[in-house]
């Protein structure tokens, strides 16, 4: 069982659809790593919500967990509700070590990536 987790934050909408990106995201990230269990979750209106996957991981013994937003930008979301949701699992959960990284959309790789996509779309 592995003793580390890597959390894909995502924000979350009404249709259900538009979680499918999302759930390839993970399940291609769960293929290249080991030993570390791969979730995703949401800040709204998706299931599950970050606190309930931080709690279920707590209870399956994890006790290392990076939280990577997959957000394009940092906004507000990212600048007070995160780190509120952060802080208060924090204290919930003492025993976890929660490393929180930066938005997806602020690394130049994937900046790169979506501009040679960009690119290709001129046809």
């Amino acid at each position: 069982m592995a003793s580390r987790a890597l959390i894909l934050f995502a924000h979350g909408a009404r249709s259900a659809g538009w979680a499918e990106p999302f759930e390839r995201l993970r399940d291609m990230t769960a293929a290249r790593v080991d030993d570390c269990e791969v979730s995703l979750a949401f800040l709204e209106l998706m299931a599950p919500s970050l606190p309930d996957e931080v709690a279920a991981m707590a209870a399956r013994g994890i006790t290392r967990i990076s939280i990577v937003p997959v957000f394009l930008g940092l906004g507000g979301h990212l600048q007070r509700d995160l780190p509120a949701l952060v802080e208060r699992l924090r204290t919930q959960h003492p025993q976890l070590s929660i490393d929180v990284a930066g938005p997806v959309g602020e690394d130049a790789g994937v900046l790169a990536a979506m501009a040679d996509y960009c690119v290709t779309s001129l046809s």
